[in-house]
């Protein structure tokens, strides 16, 4: 038996089979009803047409389905909990109990249920239990004619379902699952909010709020607001309130303060009053639920009840809304004093509402200026549906640019707050991202500057568990700024690591003990009362441990910035806008010199002074001008043309902008005018920069930077070199957005150089620069990074000679070049401290002159390396899977005497030097990390070995029929090639390995399967049903029969759709097969068991073909005709395109295909006992499941 009040988890991953279930059923039972699934529709029509979503139909109609399917989980979590601890009478028992004789009444009692009424069946069973809750006072707000519940409802099958979960009892005979706990905790439902559902908690960014984070910051607004003024009447509001932390930490203290400054007044009614002060609002119906049912328990507790029989009619102030868009000002003055009566006080929602939504409810409680606190954990994310985007860009003033939901929630926060001499605390735990992007310059100096701030804690070094992205608390008053300056916790080094209890994590324990201590410093925080006017100006740096005198110091050295040596803007990176439609890998076969695509440099492939793009863009422009290159649009974005349709511009959508629909979105063709460019990565751990001499094109993260025309490679170069120092990695980090860990998503702050941070082209336009250069050393490392380029082993496998001969040499080469790399890196570092005069003494060596070095043998690693013998340091600097760095504890002595004398004077002066100190650290060091040589061979290899199984000839007749190949015959045809079989030895590492089970293993995963049913789960195939709908509309509107405004645009697909991840990782969200083979389950021999394959290099007319051969083959080899029904669904799903593209005679064969495929399908559909229409709903069939658990 396990207490599910204490197994929040363990519960949650139980309940979820029971959710797909019920989303499953109330998805079928929709379905079914057509006049209900119409209605539906029209209320989704409805919904887009007032802004209040622009997601498609099966995205909106999922989130409804779900959250009618949680509400009614959730519900029966409810009852259970009620039951097992006697809350709604002694007896009252539905589901189950613990105790086996009350067990047996509710058997009972069901069992009369349904003798009363032959007409009765599971699901009204279920809902006496729902009716019971309605009929106390202090439930009935948990099923009333908001509930999620009644949005659709299970069958009576799957009800049945659920209350079999509830049922199970293990082999002692005990229920699996009890509520039965005298604590009555609930805590565990917040692991239900924010798990059960992936869907939800995507839509939603469902994430909780720690307890001790939570009573931080009520510790800093609610505290010092009930101190000056009165309990009575004293309200706060959590506007995102989740499942209720916020509202359970202010109710209890409360209810506390009550009891102290009321202790004459009834105990129900200090509880009470102490309630009816709580007010709550969440996008989330099923957050709202959990919120109401815990403060009805709380509540339940506090006031000493033993049952919800004789327990009141509680005040519960809390609704599901969008608290964005509700709450309208009313009255004609602006509730933000601080003198901007900018905020649209008439915006009001749309005339549309949910069946969730008690719109009078929610304009009560989001009437501006109400309260003495406001406090909360808004969700951080960028909003993802267009119409809501832009109703809040309408509504809220201070929303630019790629805005996070930061600021619009940061400006209701204080809008909800009081005003005046008592103004409302404000405070909030948040993303810190608008802190240095772009998009919070508005914030900061226009709304921010105005506010009574009181606290800015820079929370990104704690950790706080579930919080990946990088953090700051705010507090503050709703009132005009009256101090001239704000009390700032600075963060200087992130927790070392995940501590047993968060709470008392060194670095958020600092922060906790030493808020009130201004000029407090440890090694995790330093704690300063701020000029005021340092945060009036975007963008914020809450760093502390000397980052603002080294900083300082960097600007007292410069004599100009990169602005005055560039063209301006830096950027002019294409942004195409559904990129996986024109995107498409390396795969040199099916690309010719003639076709319309160029390299594509992405920002993860920019490292190390170099790039290496492994994708191919369609690139529609004559180089280096906006000219449309390619007057027709290639048959493979047709299919995707309604979504690239209606990408979105400033102007509108394509069509809107003057842009065809097969263009990109944003081209700037100065990019391309002037073959020199300097590109960086712009999401990185570290800098890196690298120089681009012409032909490529730059994605969104690898945007670039033009030198003024006529200046030369050299002027290039003194900048790069710069760029690329550690020196310049500091000034970024410290002007730019930390994206949280790289290298983890689970709050951990883990190590500071694995942080991911952004820099904008708007934050580098600042960069400072030295009076002096490092030309030659930069010219020396970007010769150093062409030369490495050159002898990666996929070049290796193309030369000439043997390939063990041309391997070795290239191994070699490279690991002297490498070494060679990280000496002068490591030189021009010292290099630039010397020209920002952070050093007085040269501590360099010209170029070319130091010994070739390796990653683990620099002065700061040597440093580190002895701080983690001393136990002095846990960095997993050495250790890091992409870094395999040596530990070096002394100075090598195979090095010159010179060299050494050097590097000891080094770490000298990283002792001595507090900026050295500082910029000496794994933070701002270039990391070398990356694949090991091993690991690039082995993928070198296999792209090696896959480029040769595409050969055309392999997969043709010499009749041009395609072939289809099992992996034994592609075996047999290869083993007569000594050159691959050599490498597939080498792939394989053993001499001799057996080449069909090889190929076996490494064809795997290059295969996606012909047809859709085998490609996607029942997620997906609705999607694809979708989409097929989309095509047949573009072939009306090509036809002339309909205009492209009446057709939707498909949803997106999710790795969630499809069966396998490989599946995923080579369609996309698109859809968009980049595959190299197509696999034929089931339709090979039977005398050969290994994979059936095909070229996923053919059109479609060559697919219906194969797929036609396959259906003769296996016939003629007597192959039950039932057997045989998915390869004549397959031709099906091939056909329409036949059809498109193929229709008219076929030069090669003679014949129209497309009436010969029909009529082949037509023959073959009738052979195997199936409907045309009928096809598509052929499923594999299902694997067997193991035992299940008992049912009692």
């Amino acid at each position: 038996m396990a207490l599910a009040t204490i197994s929040g988890a363990a519960l949650k991953d139980a309940l979820k089979p029971q959710l797909t279930l019920l989303v499953d059923d109330m998805r079928a039972k929709l379905t079914a009803d057509p006049a209900e699934l119409e209605r539906w529709r029209a209320t989704h029509r409805n919904a887009v047409a007032e802004q209040r979503t622009a997601v498609s139909w099966t995205d909106w109609s999922e989130d409804q389905l779900t959250q009618a399917a949680v509400g009614w989980l959730l519900t029966s979590v409810f009852v259970r909990f009620c039951e097992d601890n006697l809350l709604l009478g002694d007896t009252a028992v539905w589901i189950t109990h613990p105790d086996p004789m009350l067990r047996q009444r509710a058997i009972d009692a069901e069992q009369a249920f349904y003798r009363s009424d032959t007409n009765h069946s599971y699901r009204e069973w279920l809902e006496e239990s729902f009716d019971a809750l309605q009929k106390f006072p202090a439930t009935q707000s948990l099923v009333d004619e908001h509930a999620a519940l009644n949005i659709i409802a299970p069958s009576s099958d799957a009800v049945h379902q659920v209350l079999s979960f509830w049922r199970q009892v293990d082999d002692t005979g005990e229920l699996v699952w009890t509520f039965r706990d005298p604590e009555l905790s609930t805590r565990f439902l917040g692991d239900l909010y924010q798990d059960l559902s992936d869907f939800a908690k995507k839509k939603y960014a469902l994430l909780q709020t720690p307890e001790f984070v939570e009573e931080f910051i009520l510790d800093q607004t609610l505290e010092p607001a009930l101190k000056d003024r009165p309990l009575e009447g004293f309200k706060v509001i959590d506007p995102t309130c989740g499942s209720g932390h916020f509202l359970l930490g202010a109710f209890a203290r409360l209810v506390d303060r009550w009891h102290r400054e009321a202790p004459g007044l009834d105990l129900r009614t200090r509880v009470d009053n102490a309630l009816s002060s709580v007010y709550g609002v969440d996008l989330n119906p099923f957050a709202v639920a959990i919120a109401k049912f815990r403060l009805i328990v709380a509540a339940l507790k506090a006031s000493g009840e033993t049952t919800l029989v004789n327990a009141p009619k509680f005040t519960l102030n809390l609704a599901n809304g969008d608290s964005l868009l509700h709450g309208a000002e009313q009255g004609g003055a602006t509730a933000l004093d601080f003198g901007d009566l900018s905020f649209d006080k008439d915006a009001v929602v749309s005339g549309f509402a949910y069946s969730t939504e008690d719109v009078a409810l929610l304009r009560k409680i989001l009437a501006p200026g109400q309260y003495d606190v406001v406090v909360g954990n808004p969700p951080y994310i960028v909003v993802g549906d267009k119409a809501l985007n832009a109703r809040y860009r309408e509504i809220y003033r201070y929303c630019k640019g790629t805005y996070a939901l930061t600021v619009p929630f940061m400006e209701k926060f204080f809008y909800l707050a009081s005003k005046g001499d008592r103004a409302g605390w404000v405070g909030q735990i948040t993303s810190n991202s608008f802190m240095k992007r772009g998009f919070g310059a508005p914030l900061i100096e226009e709304f921010l500057s105005r506010m009574d701030l009181r606290l800015v804690a820079d929370t990104s070094g704690a950790y706080i568990p579930g919080h990946g992205t990088p953090t700051v608390i705010i507090a503050g008053r709703n009132h005009r700024a009256v101090h001239t300056t704000v009390r700032a916790i600075l963060g200087i080094q992130g927790e070392p690591g995940a501590p047993d209890d968060p709470s008392k994590g060194k670095v958020w324990r600092s922060i906790v003990d030493h808020v009130d201590e201004p000029g407090f410093e440890d090694p995790w925080i330093s704690v300063e009362d701020l000029n005021r006017d340092l945060l009036g100006k975007h963008p914020w740096s809450l760093s502390g441990g000397g980052a603002v005198e080294t900083q300082r110091a960097i600007q007292d050295a410069t004599t100009s910035v990169l602005n005055d040596h560039i063209e301006g803007p830096i950027g002019r990176a294409i942004r195409a806008g559904s990129d996986d439609a024109f995107i498409r890998p390396r795969l040199g076969i099916r690309i010719t010199p003639s076709d319309p695509f160029r390299e594509l440099i992405l920002g993860e492939e920019v490292r190390d002074w170099g790039a290496r793009p492994a994708n191919l863009i369609f690139y529609p422009y004559r180089y280096g001008t906006s000219e449309i290159d390619v007057q027709a649009p290639p048959k493979s974005l047709w299919p995707y043309r309604r979504t690239l349709e209606e990408r979105r511009t400033f102007q509108g959508n394509m069509a809107d902008a003057g842009l065809k629909w097969w263009a990109y979105m944003q081209h700037t063709s100065s990019g391309y005018r002037t073959p020199l460019s300097i590109c960086f990565a712009n999401i990185g751990t570290h800098n890196h920069f690298e120089l681009e001499r012409g032909g490529r094109i730059f994605s969104s993260h690898a945007p670039v930077i033009k030198l003024r025309e006529g200046t030369s490679e050299d002027d290039h170069l003194r900048l790069l070199g710069t760029l690329n120092s550690s020196t310049a990695c500091f000034w970024l980090k410290q002007n730019s957005q930390s994206k949280g860990n790289a290298t983890a998503a689970s709050g951990m702050p883990d190590q500071p150089w694995s942080w991911n941070w952004e820099f904008t082209g708007t934050t580098l336009q600042d960069f400072p620069l030295p009076p002096r250069d490092v030309l030659e050393r930069a010219r020396r490392l970007d010769q150093l990074a062409q030369q490495l380029s050159a002898v990666e082993p996929a070049n290796a496998l193309t030369g000439d000679g043997s390939i063990h001969s041309s391997i070795n040499e290239s191994r070699r080469q490279s690991a002297s070049v490498r070494g060679s790399m990280v000496t002068e890196q490591e030189e021009l570092d010292w290099e630039v401290y010397y020209n920002y005069n952070l050093i007085d003494e040269r501590l360099f060596l010209d170029v070319g002159l130091s010994p070739e070095i390796h990653p683990g043998e620099r002065a700061f690693e040597i440093g580190l390396a002895r701080q983690l013998n001393l136990g002095e340091s846990n960095t997993k600097w050495f250790s890091h899977r992409n870094h395999g760095h040596v530990q070096t504890l002394e100075i090598p002595t195979h090095w010159p005497a010179e060299y050494r004398e050097l590097v000891q004077k080094r770490l000298d002066t990283i002792e001595s030097n507090p900026f050295i100190r500082l910029l000496e650290r794994p933070e701002y060091k270039r990391r070398w990390a990356g694949d090991s040589w091993d690991v690039k061979l082995q993928r070198a290899l296999k792209d090696w070995l896959l480029d040769r199984l595409e050969d055309r000839s392999l997969w043709f007749t010499p009749q041009s029929t395609p072939q289809m190949l099992s992996v034994a015959e592609l075996a047999g045809r290869m083993e007569k090639d000594p050159e691959f079989i050599t490498a597939l030895d080498l792939w394989a590492g053993k001499k001799d390995a057996p080449v069909t089970e090889t190929l076996v293993k490494l064809l795997a995963d290059e295969a996606v399967p012909y047809l859709a049913a085998m490609r996607y789960k029942e997620a997906g195939l609705r999607k694809r049903a979708e989409w097929e709908r989309v095509w047949d509309l573009q072939r009306d509107e090509d036809a002339g029969l309909i205009k492209a405004t009446d057709i939707p645009v498909p949803p997106k697909y999710t790795s969630a759709d499809f069966l396998k991840s490989s599946y995923w990782s080579h369609r996309g969200k698109l859809d968009v097969p980049k595959e190299r083979f197509i696999s034929y389950p089931g339709a090979g021999r039977a005398t050969d068991p290994t994979p059936l394959l095909g070229w996923a290099g053919w059109n479609h007319a060559q697919q219906c073909l194969a797929l036609a051969t396959i259906y003769a083959l296996r016939e003629q080899e007597g192959t039950a005709l039932s057997e045989l029904v998915p390869v004549v669904a397959g031709i099906a799903e091939v056909l329409p395109w036949v059809k498109q593209w193929h229709s008219g005679v076929d030069p090669t064969f003679g014949i129209d295909l497309a009436d010969y495929l029909a009529g082949q399908l037509n023959e073959k559909a009738a052979a195997v006992g199936v409907a045309v229409p009928d096809l598509g709903n052929w499923r594999p069939p299902k694997a067997t499941r193991g035992r299940k658990a008992k049912s009692q």
